[in-house]
């Protein structure tokens, strides 16, 4: 579990409405007519309510048309601002920025949310009781965007990112338990979205860290559920490959796991070429870092010449 959760770390004014006026000329006559006989009188305060009634309509019509306009402009205005301010690597901006939307009923502001709360709990300089306080609240962040929109994609990646976080305050029972729906969800975000590389890499680790149980974690899990979860190096390899077919390169880790994969399964060459590339990718993150090291480390211990 802890390799799925060190790897999840890295993975991600309006216009006023114009007042309506009765033109004065027609204000004019209606006036004149109110000083005929009693009949045109009546028939002109008739026509100017009637017209008064049918503009006030009218008006309301343009607001409410124009009211909706403007309010989606501004919704994707501050998506498109979140995305670049995620982009840019600005957490700490980007969670200021939605922190206003967190009762909103849009669910792909509160996802955004949810991911800018959870990127900033994964800040080193995050202290422990703040971290705990931005994991959970990402978690029900995502959890009410998932009932608002349960065929958001995002959502249910994001929900079972979070879901495998708070399972370090957990206990292990828990943690366990949680798993079968951490796969749940990232198998509906991958349903919803096929093309989504990292929800298809993040299925393909949680395949990878359960095979790889050590037996002690095994039996433990064997002790309190009757069917503990379990996958195995095939299963975790097809994802793998499915995230490097959706988007080729997307993440140094998914080259090293290809790896990894490959090596559990006894296949040398393929585990050589994918480490290869893995140790090749180009250094841009920290993560980057740890995934050119290991992948060294790896071919190294397999007698490669370095």
């Amino acid at each position: 579990m802890s390799v799925l959760a060190r790897s999840i770390v890295r993975l991600h004014s309006g216009r006023h409405t114009p007042v309506t006026r009765i033109p004065s000329r027609s204000c004019a006559r209606v006036a004149a007519s109110a000083h005929g006989p009693g009949r045109v009188a009546l028939l002109g305060r008739g026509l100017v309510f009637s017209s008064l009634s049918l503009l006030a309509v009218q008006s309301y019509r343009w607001k409410c048309k124009h009211a909706v306009v403007y309010a989606s402009i501004k919704v994707e205005d501050v998506k498109e601002q979140a995305d670049y301010l995620h982009g840019s690597g600005e957490t700490e901006k980007l969670y200021q920025f939605l922190s206003p939307y967190k009762d909103s009923e849009d669910a792909e502001l509160l996802w955004r949310l949810s991911r800018a709360s959870r990127d900033l709990a994964q800040l080193s300089t995050t202290g422990a009781a703040e971290k705990k306080r931005l994991i959970y609240e990402a978690l029900e962040l995502a959890r009410k965007a998932l009932e608002i929109k349960e065929s958001c994609s995002a959502a249910h990646k994001w929900y079972a990112i979070c879901l495998s976080d708070v399972g370090d305050y957990e206990g292990i029972k828990v943690k366990i338990g949680n798993s079968y729906s951490i796969k749940d969800h990232f198998q509906r975000a991958i349903d919803l979205n096929p093309k989504d590389a990292t929800s298809i890499h993040l299925l393909g680790l949680w395949c990878y860290t359960f095979a790889d149980l050590p037996w002690y974690q095994v039996k433990i899990a064997s002790a309190l559920f009757a069917a503990p979860p379990s996958s195995s190096f095939e299963e975790a390899l097809i994802y793998f490959e499915q995230a490097e077919e959706a988007d080729p390169n997307f993440y140094s880790k998914n080259l090293l796991y290809l790896g990894k994969s490959f090596l559990k399964l006894k296949n040398k060459d393929l585990a050589l070429s994918w480490l290869h590339k893995a140790r090749d990718y180009p250094v841009r993150t920290e993560e980057d870092k740890e995934v050119h090291k290991e992948a060294t480390e790896i071919l190294k211990s397999i007698g490669e010449k370095i």
